[in-house]
C-alpha cells in the first residue's frame, strides 16, 4: 500500500500549475512537483536560519498540494474555496489511506493544520508558498514573460507574506 502512496504522490511530476498555463498561456509550466521542491528548499533555509521547527515545516510543505495528485492544480477562480476544500480533503482521506495508520493521523493532523493556517509553522509554510509563486514569476519574468500578465502573482505574494524576514526575500525577488 505504501507503493500506492510513492506512486500517486509521484504523479505530481506531471501535474502543471495551472496558474502559469491561465495566466501567461505556457505550454510547459513548471509541475506541481517542482513547486514543492522549490518550497522545501526555501522552507529548510529558512526554518534553519530562523530557528523555526525544520521537520515540522518540511512535512507540512511535502503534503501541502499532495491532493492535486487526484484532482489537479485548481486555480481559484474555477470554483468555490468551498468545494476545492471539499474535494482536497476527499483526495486527502484516499491517498493517506494508504498509509500504516500512525502515519495517516500524522499527515492528517498536519493537513488540517495547513488548512485552518492557525500554527506558525503553517502560517509560514503559506507564506513560503507565495514566495515560491513569486520567484518562478521572476524567472517566468527574466525569461521574456510580459510583466503586466505576472504582476497579479507578484500582488497576491506581496499581499499575503506577512512575516518580516520572508518580505525582506520578497522585495529582494521583485527588484532583480
Amino acid at each position: 500500500m505504501i507503493i500506492d502512496f510513492f506512486n500517486t504522490s509521484a504523479k505530481l511530476k506531471k501535474i502543471p500549475r495551472q496558474g502559469w498555463i491561465d495566466k501567461l498561456l505556457i505550454n510547459d509550466p513548471e509541475s506541481v512537483a517542482d513547486h514543492t521542491f522549490s518550497m522545501a528548499i526555501i522552507g529548510m533555509i529558512f526554518a534553519d536560519l530562523e530557528g523555526h521547527n525544520t521537520e515540522k515545516i518540511l512535512k507540512i510543505i511535502l503534503l501541502h498540494d499532495i491532493a492535486e495528485a487526484l484532482i489537479g492544480d485548481i486555480t481559484p477562480e474555477k470554483m468555490s474555496i468551498q468545494r476545492k476544500t471539499e474535494l482536497e480533503n476527499n483526495a486527502m482521506e484516499k491517498i493517506l489511506s494508504n498509509l500504516p495508520k500512525k502515519l495517516q493521523k500524522q499527515y492528517n493532523d498536519l493537513w488540517i493544520e495547513y488548512q485552518l493556517n492557525h500554527s506558525k509553522e503553517a502560517q509560514l509554510v503559506h507564506q513560503i508558498d507565495k514566495l515560491e509563486m513569486a520567484l518562478q514569476a521572476k524567472i517566468y519574468s527574466n525569461e521574456g514573460y510580459s510583466e503586466k500578465s505576472l504582476a497579479s502573482f507578484f500582488k497576491t505574494a506581496k499581499n499575503e507574506i506577512t512575516d518580516p524576514k520572508l518580505m525582506e526575500i520578497f522585495k529582494k525577488i521583485a527588484s532583480k
